[in-house]
This record gives structure tokens, C-alpha cells and sequence, in this order.
């Protein structure tokens, strides 16, 4: 079946929102080509569980497209269309199963020697794309807040060496109450700007007191989700002719609810937990992946103001089945390798909220837990700079954010 059979009902089985929203853009729908339409059912099926953030670009991208004529849809298309797909693929249910279609289609792609005339057919649309619908400015500066080195006593190496060139950096910084300092502030700002899933504390160690007002993701909470996941894998690899691309395809089917996740629970944050653990790879096993995947795809996904991560001490390395497996319960802690895992991902949380909309008014503050070393980077401080000052947390959050 191609794009221009569709029909109304063939959207049925999708949730209701998603189903709204696909036949009232059927006419749209029908004229894109088969390379493309299933790369964009298989955002909109999950349109019941996106962020807000992410319903708003869906939404604004089938606007934007319905509004096309003729001439500007066979532009939009034209490096789409002359990709060529397999019989095969066409008979494959790519409106019900749209995630699976899009990695038989990569497959099929990589097999034909297709792949970079697809890369830049998709490169030259999300640029059409991002002229025709500018992304708007947030309602207040962006935060991004990293806490690293959680039970590190000393370390005597260079810290925050890739965000010093970028912000001032901080050596007799006040480490007193500094977890409560920093909570205490994202909570504030939360209060003040109240925007769902706005504000968010992504924990990878032990949890500190859990504010209301924050959307929260705890490694450690979601320790009973893992464990159902690593024993799923487990069996999957058991069966016959289980491979990596069938085991991908499994995970990417699998439900809240099929992990133990209770029904009740905040569906879209439980989707998106879930997602963490599918389709990251070591967010499983070790803390710190967690914590850096978990702020990449917050800051992707739902684009918050505020986003505090705290890393946490992980696992020593030990063979990957013993990892996967799961079979030690008490594992060996690596603290300083954790302290170096954390301090590059507080980098990249960095370089991924400068991706977002304000960028050039965003602010971010990277701090040694319980020690005396911070960087803080804002429009008002200077770059590459070293300062004596003797501050406390709150004194740097103000100086971030004027």
C-alpha cells in the first residue's frame, strides 16, 4: 500500500489524540512519499504520550505541511521520492507498526547504497522545516544545573576543564547544604513558572528530598524497571534466531506496564523512563549513562526550563554478562570514575541545552559535590576566567541567571 490509499480508518487502532490528529491531516498524509510518511506516523502514534514541547513541533510540522500546494510539496519531497523502496516493504503494515518499518526501511536503505542520498533528503527537509516554523523564545532564561563527584572525599586533578573557556570558574566555592541549595532554587523557580514538565531533577545516586513541583527521574526508583528489563533481555536471547536488530525491534515495542510500571502512574513520564532504558545503551547498568541520557532526552524531548541532573557513583566495569545478567546485587562502586563520566556529561548538558530556543540567554552552573569547585557560565560572566571570590551556591545561581 502507498501513502495515497490511506483511508480514515486505517488509523483505528491508534490512541485517541494520535487518531484526531491523523485523519484530520489525512489529505496531507496522502501525498507524502512512502520513504518519509512512516518516519512521521511513527511520531505521531506516540502523540498521547509525548511532552507538550513535542506535541507543539508535531502539530506546527502537519500545519505547516497542510499549508503547502502542489508545487511546494513535490519540492519539499523531491529527494524523498526518488529513493526507491521494495515490494516488500510497500506490502508491510508501516501505518500500524510505522517504528519497525523505519528500521527494515534503514536496513533496506544501507543494503542499496541509498542511505546518504536519504541523509541529505532529510537533512534539506528539517531545514525547510525549521525556516518555515522558527522556534519560539521560553517564557524565562533557561537553567541547567550539574552536580558531580557524589561521595568523592578528594581529587586532585583539573576539573570542569571543557566548560571553563565558556563561563568563570569557581575555586572557594562554600559546599555547605549545597544539594538543599540548589533543590531549594530549581523548586523556586518552578513555583514561578509554572509550566507542565518544565522544571525537572534527574537523580542518579541517592535521591534527595523529592520536590512536588519537579518533574523527577531517580536511577534508583526505577531499579525494580531495570531488573524486569535486564530478565527480559535475558530470555529473549534465548530464543532462536534472536538477533541485535530482532532484540531492537522487541524493545522498542515493549509497555510501561510489561516492565511493572503501575497503570495510574504519570503515562507520559513512564513512557519517556522507559524509552530511557529501550533505547540507551549501558543507561541499564551504569548511573552516570542514565543520568547523562536521561538529560539528553529531557532537554530533546520536553525542553525544560529548568534541569538539574546529579550524578551518582556507578558500578565498577565488569564483564558485560556478569552487567547484563544483573547477577551481582551488590556491586563495587567506582567513585572516581563516576567523578570523570559526570564531569563530561556535564559538558555535553551543556552543549545540549545551547541547542535550544534562548540559547544566548541561558545559564548553567556545574559544581564538585561537597567540595570547593564550581564553573558557572550566563551572559553576565566572563568566559575563560578564574575567580577567588568566596561564594555560597546561591550567590553564583544569582550571579548566573542577571
Amino acid at each position: 500500500m502507498l501513502p495515497h490509499d490511506l483511508k480514515a480508518e486505517q488509523f483505528a487502532d491508534y490512541p485517541p489524540e494520535a487518531r484526531k490528529l491523523a485523519v484530520a491531516n489525512l489529505a496531507t498524509l496522502q501525498q507524502l512519499p512512502l520513504s518519509f510518511a512512516p518516519s512521521l506516523l511513527r511520531e505521531l502514534i506516540d502523540y498521547d504520550f509525548k511532552f507538550p514541547a513535542e506535541k507543539n513541533v508535531l502539530s506546527s510540522e502537519l500545519a505547516t505541511l497542510s499549508a503547502l500546494s502542489a508545487a511546494q510539496m513535490k519540492e519539499w519531497f523531491q529527494g524523498f521520492s526518488q529513493v526507491s523502496i521494495s515490494s516488500e516493504l510497500e506490502r508491510f503494515d508501516w501505518v500500524g507498526k510505522p517504528a519497525v518499518f523505519v528500521e527494515q526501511l534503514s536496513a533496506y536503505l544501507w543494503s542499496t547504497h541509498q542511505l546518504d542520498a536519504f541523509r541529505k533528503a532529510a537533512s534539506e527537509y528539517g531545514d525547510r522545516l525549521r525556516l518555515a516554523v522558527p522556534s519560539s523564545p521560553p517564557p524565562v532564561s533557561r537553567l541547567g544545573i550539574a552536580i558531580i563527584g557524589q561521595g568523592v572525599t578528594s581529587y586532585n586533578a583539573p576539573l570542569f576543564r571543557n566548560l571553563r573557556e565558556h563561563g568563570t570558574y569557581f575555586d572557594r566555592v562554600k559546599p555547605d547544604n549545597g544539594v538543599e541549595i540548589l533543590l531549594k532554587a530549581v523548586a523556586k523557580r518552578a513555583n514561578a513558572y509554572p509550566v507542565p514538565y518544565g522544571h525537572w531533577y534527574i537523580e542518579g545516586g541517592q535521591a534527595a528530598d523529592h520536590i512536588s513541583s519537579l518533574t523527577f527521574v531517580s536511577y534508583q526508583a526505577l531499579e525494580p524497571v531495570r531488573s524486569e528489563l535486564l530478565r527480559n533481555v535475558q530470555n529473549e536471547l534465548k530464543r532462536p534466531g534472536m538477533g541485535p536488530e530482532e532484540l531492537r525491534t522487541h524493545l522498542a515495542q515493549l509497555t510501561p506496564v510489561e516492565l511493572g510500571m503501575d497503570k495510574s502512574g504519570d503515562a507520559v513520564l513512564n513512557r519517556f523512563q522507559v524509552r530511557l532504558f529501550t533505547e540507551g545503551s549501558g543507561t541499564q547498568i551504569f548511573s552516570t549513562t542514565f543520568a547523562q541520557w536521561a538529560a539528553r532526552e529531557s532537554l530533546r524531548r520536553a525542553q525544560p526550563l529548568t534541569l538539574l541532573v546529579r550524578f551518582g557513583p556507578r558500578q565498577r566495569q565488569r564483564p558485560m554478562n556478569e552487567l547484563l545478567s544483573n547477577i551481582n546485587n551488590n556491586p563495587e562502586l567506582d567513585l572516581t570514575g563516576s567523578l570523570i563520566d559526570a564531569e563530561m556529561g556535564a559538558y555535553y548538558n551543556w552543549i545540549n541545552q545551547q541547542r535550544l530556543a534562548g540559547s544566548e540567554k541561558a545559564s548553567f552552573l556545574a559544581w564538585f559535590e561537597g567540595h570547593s569547585q564550581a564553573v558557572v557560565i550566563g551572559p553576565s560572566l566572563a568566559k575563560g576566567t578564574v575567580s577567588n571570590t568566596v561564594a555560597s551556591l546561591d550567590q553564583l545561581l544569582s550571579w548566573a541567571v542577571s
